[in-house]
């Protein structure tokens, strides 16, 4: 049964809280600005050892340029404290294909983690089609990533969001390019990001601990809390963004992913940790 803790004295988790796997959209940050408490929370865990990773869904943006936009919101944060669908994705195709070629959907940060990680971009007879967020996206790439999953390329999507928060409102996300190129070519991508576990585990593998040491923290059920359970680690919710204690219950339901345990703050998630570490 899924545990509140909002005062002292709450019951202890299931399971030793070694690390976390911090979401950041909706839990570190909303929009351009800190959640209350993101600051604290994360100096918390720097002064009392605690391991942990930003793990994000967010495939245009680099490490560097992750941790640079959280330093400028007052969160510390390195660009190695960085876990991104782009570097999971990038592995994954690397791993598949070494060396191989690759038909590009995406944007700089996607392009920089395939390069680095010795794949080749080309304009066609690709090995892989690789598609992330792409803000310049065209009817010319959707041809062309179609003809090369048509021809036999594989697909990978570094995430499966359908709505990119921006300033001004929602915005097609990678999710709804993904939609459309799989609709047209009949080929199902493999999924990097959350839900799915791909990203989770790569994650796992650069914090060194087991999944049964970790807790995944996160505001969304269907994504960051899913992606916990699939991967073994812990899950704690936190009601900082799209999930709040009035649509609590419909979203657990929809997402069929009940977290270990519910903190209504950062302030509370901290307290919780700080009291629970290790045990």
């Amino acid at each position: 049964m899924t545990k509140t803790y909002s005062l002292p004295g709450m019951p202890a988790p299931d399971r030793p809280i070694g690390g976390l796997l911090l979401d950041l959209d909706g839990t570190i940050y909303r929009g351009g600005q800190a959640v209350d408490g993101a600051g604290s929370l994360v100096r918390a865990l720097r002064d009392a050892g605690v391991p942990y990773k930003y793990v994000t869904n967010n495939s245009s943006s680099s490490p560097e340029a992750v941790a640079k936009r959280l330093r400028d919101m007052g969160v510390d944060a390195e660009a190695d404290e960085v876990c991104t669908s782009s570097q999971a994705a990038a592995r994954y195709a690397a791993e598949r294909f070494p060396g191989g070629k690759v038909f590009l959907i995406g944007e700089e940060g996607l392009a920089e983690e395939l390069e680095q990680a010795g794949l080749v971009l080309v304009e066609r007879d690709a090995d892989l089609v690789v598609q992330g967020i792409d803000r310049a996206f065209s009817y010319a790439k959707a041809s062309e990533a179609v003809r090369e999953l048509l021809a036999g390329a594989e697909y990978i999507l570094t995430n499966p969001d359908l709505l990119l928060p921006s300033h001004g409102g929602l915005f097609p996300g990678a999710g709804s390019i993904g939609a459309m190129l799989a609709a047209a070519s009949g080929v199902k991508p493999v999924v990097i990001g959350k839900p799915e576990k791909i990203l989770m585990d790569y994650s796992l593998e650069r914090i060194g601990l087991a999944a049964g040491e970790v807790s995944v923290v996160g505001d969304n059920l269907a994504t960051d809390i899913a992606a916990g359970k699939k991967s073994g680690c812990g899950t704690i919710l936190v009601l900082t963004g799209l999930t709040t204690p009035d649509n609590y219950a419909r979203y657990a339901e929809a997402a069929d992913a009940e977290p270990d345990a519910v903190c209504g703050s950062l302030a509370d998630l901290q307290s919780y940790i700080l009291k629970y570490i290790g045990r």
